[in-house]
């Protein structure tokens, strides 16, 4: 069938398709750690990024559970069917009652948590802060509505160009998201504090939306204005979302709760918090996120023609790319993260709030590779309308990491003897202070779920598929630690060189040179030693990326 060879693309195209999507997000974190850059030095890990951060959460909620991974993980598999199936009618008319539907659905949400907004912050998501920074809060929350209203809408637009393989407009609008964002810390924080932020997020979400226009209309979309709520297709997807938004939800409010914990422990615990996962996002953002957007459209279209054997390899392929790069990068990112996060350092920013913010990270790097390959191998299910595997999988995370966070970060010791967040327990191998009474235990509280989370999908997926290629796996990893290990060696003795002659604390801009010529050092022993252990994915993916080398399967 002509309309199905162009909905699965080959291998060589997904291929390239990723390297799009990493590059797009590439850039967009580039802008981010400008902004973050920005931002700690004008706030910190002080009370008014504390209050952005909560106010963030609630719209951040609504967005995920109604229009955000929950419909698109829904949505592809349904709307690719009928691609595959050339009902290109049927696609637009499904298309058209979903964009509706979710957006009213989307703007009855943001009016309740509007008006409830002052409760919510006292009684729910940081029961912690002071009556200011409450009244604070809710402000920026208000403001921060508007641009989940405009990402109900921009997140479907996303999910028909992914359908059609078309990923460079979805790519690029996290982005202009990015850019607005970054205006508003250049431009409107002298003006507005940290209120100018909020109005870049909404400037931001605007042209998340508007960038992608050209590319619907390039595939000639067409829209009708109805809820649709005799459409037993919407009512399809519907089903298929609602145990994505419980698990979704499981995973967001496990967050909020870290987030009212850490409230609990100190001023800066909660920025602390939010920085440690904005860097481990960055990698797994690159990686695990770029690999599953790209493989979902795939999955999906394979599930509707029936191969389970081709399902099966191009999801092991998926896999051992995230494990090829992920296990590299978090711990690389250990290795380097405490001389990366002290570029941030400058105004509010201290090299007290550096150790911190390293501690958080550390303990989320650990859950960096497991939260990678949830990415890829809940899309497994989802390509094949199987929502509720997932969910159980997903809620097993939530418990797991709920019930850790209490124990892990010492919240009733850190309440019932008046610790702080810098009482430490110390590792000195890392260069790492914690007492587990701090933000350190809540990250890895959440990796640990992760790690859960992977498990019970694998073994789950194994049985269904009659395999997942494990040996292949384990195989892959394996090699990919040694490589790592032996990377992580390089940079700790080229890092001892650099200090030995003191060539740190000369600014900013030489630091980071110093750090990046550690990168690429260790990138260049990691990529030596992977060819001496003969790891076939490094050659496999240069022949899918050269037009000159042949690519094999």
């Amino acid at each position: 069938m002509t309309s199905t060879s162009n909905i699965v693309p080959q291998t060589r195209q997904i291929a390239r398709s990723t390297l799009i999507v990493i590059a797009a997000f590439a850039i967009a974190k580039a802008i981010s750690f400008a902004q973050t850059i920005i931002i700690a030095n004008v706030f910190g890990v002080g009370r008014e990024w504390d209050a952005y951060v909560t106010a963030n959460s609630i719209p951040e909620l609504i967005f995920t559970l109604i229009a955000g991974g929950a419909l698109a993980n829904a949505f592809i598999p349904v709307f690719t069917g009928h691609l595959a199936s050339e009902d290109r009618s049927g696609a637009w008319k499904l298309a058209s009652h979903v964009v509706n539907t979710v957006f009213t659905v989307t703007l009855l949400a943001s009016v309740i948590a509007f008006v409830a907004a002052p409760w919510l912050v006292a009684n729910q998501i940081a029961p912690g802060f002071t009556a200011s920074q409450q009244a604070e809060t809710v402000a920026l929350m208000r403001i921060l509505l508007i641009s989940t209203l405009i990402f109900s809408v921009s997140g479907i637009l996303m999910g028909i160009l992914q359908s059609f393989n078309r990923f460079l407009l979805p790519a690029l609008a996290p982005i202009l998201f990015d850019v607005g964002i970054l205006f508003g810390v250049v431009f409107l924080t002298d003006s507005f504090g940290v209120y100018g932020i909020a109005y870049g997020a909404v400037l931001g979400a605007a042209l998340h939306l508007l960038i992608q226009v050209p590319g619907v209309i390039a595939v000639r979309a067409r829209w009708t204005f109805s809820l649709g709520l005799n459409d037993p297709e919407l009512w399809r997807i519907i089903r298929l979302m609602i145990p994505l938004v419980i698990g979704m939800f499981a995973f967001s409010y496990s967050f909020i709760v870290m987030n009212s914990i850490a409230s609990r422990l100190g001023e800066g615990a909660v920025s602390a918090l939010s920085w440690g996962w904005r860097l481990m996002q960055i990698p797994e953002t690159l990686i695990g996120t770029a690999m599953g957007t790209v493989i979902l459209p795939t999955l999906a279209a394979l599930s509707t023609i029936g191969s389970v054997s081709a399902k099966r390899d191009a999801m092991n392929g998926a896999l051992r790319f995230v494990l090829l790069a992920t296990i590299p990068s978090a711990i690389g990112l250990i290795v380097v993260g405490r001389p990366l996060i002290s570029l941030l350092e400058g105004g509010a920013f201290d090299s007290a709030a550096t150790a911190l913010v390293y501690n958080t990270l550390v303990f989320f790097m650990l859950g960096m590779v497991t939260q990678s390959m949830v990415e890829i191998a809940a899309r497994a299910f989802y390509a094949d309308k199987n929502t509720w595997i997932p969910l159980l999988a997903s809620v097993a995370n939530a418990v797991f990491n709920i019930g850790l966070a209490f124990v892990l970060s010492g919240v009733a010791a850190v309440e019932a003897r008046g610790f702080s967040h810098q009482a430490a327990l110390t590792f000195p191998s890392l260069g790492l202070q914690t007492d587990m009474g701090n933000v350190g235990g809540l990250a890895l509280a959440q990796s640990i779920g992760f790690t859960v989370e992977i498990v019970i999908l694998l073994v789950i997926l194994a049985r269904r598929w009659n395999g997942i290629n494990a040996r292949s796996l384990m195989v892959t990893t394996l090699k990919a630690v040694v490589a790592s290990g032996v990377m992580a060696a390089a940079i700790m003795i080229v890092h001892a060189g650099f200090n030995a002659v003191d060539l740190f604390g000369r600014g900013r801009f030489f630091t980071a040179g110093l750090i990046g010529a550690e990168v690429v050092i260790g990138g260049v022993v990691f990529l030596i030693t992977a060819q001496i252990l003969r790891m076939q994915e490094l050659r496999v993916l240069w022949g899918f990326l050269s037009p000159r080398v042949p690519a094999t399967a």
